[in-house]
């Protein structure tokens, strides 16, 4: 059911660096996104996959977890072993930041569904990361997402004081706040 996907669809730091990921698998997760919907069906996104020898070049960019003050990111053998960068294609005459959120969410749900995660990042060094990977220039990067075998169990729980996730051992803990008090019901 899609309740259990979305559960398990957390944002993981610690991955099983053993564990390699075909192309064919991040082109079938790409194209989950492909087929979602898109503002006005602009279409305007494109996907660049690293899946071997350049992954550092995409890993020294990212900033992780902000909220782990005390925590630099996962270890050599905790590292994603897979990146999906989503850009938009400055060609085209349409872009709506709404798509990339779509685009996200179809991917790691089926990462999701295969036994994978990942983690979406929206902060890392843009320059740097296009400058490392000889980008063309009408690729502007929107979002870094990391993919792996998480190496971690994350869990979520409700809270009514605090929204920031922590870490217990192997254990990360993110709080969500009570579906009470999140919705107001207009008649």
């Amino acid at each position: 059911m899609l309740i259990n996907l979305i559960t398990k669809n957390r944002s993981y730091r610690r991955f099983d660096n053993n564990y390699k990921i075909e192309d064919e698998t991040l082109i079938d997760l790409i194209d989950l996104a492909r087929i979602s919907s898109s503002a006005k069906n602009g279409q305007s996104l494109k996907f660049v996959i690293i899946n071997g020898e350049k992954n550092d070049l995409v890993f020294e960019t990212l900033k992780w977890a902000g909220a782990l003050k005390d925590w630099d990111g996962p270890s050599e053998s905790e590292k994603p072993v897979s990146y999906i960068l989503i850009v938009y294609d400055t060609t085209y005459n349409y872009y709506n930041p709404i798509d990339v959120g779509i685009a996200t969410q179809s991917i790691m749900l089926g990462a999701t569904e295969l036994g994978l995660g990942g983690c979406q990042f929206g902060a890392f060094n843009k320059p740097k990361l296009h400058n490392n990977l000889g980008l063309v220039d009408n690729y502007d990067i929107k979002s870094v997402l990391a993919i792996g075998k998480p190496s971690e169990e994350v869990h979520i729980f409700n809270s009514t004081t605090s929204t920031t996730y922590y870490r217990d051992g192997d254990n990360h803990y993110v709080p969500k706040r009570p579906i009470k008090d999140i919705i107001e019901i207009i008649k």
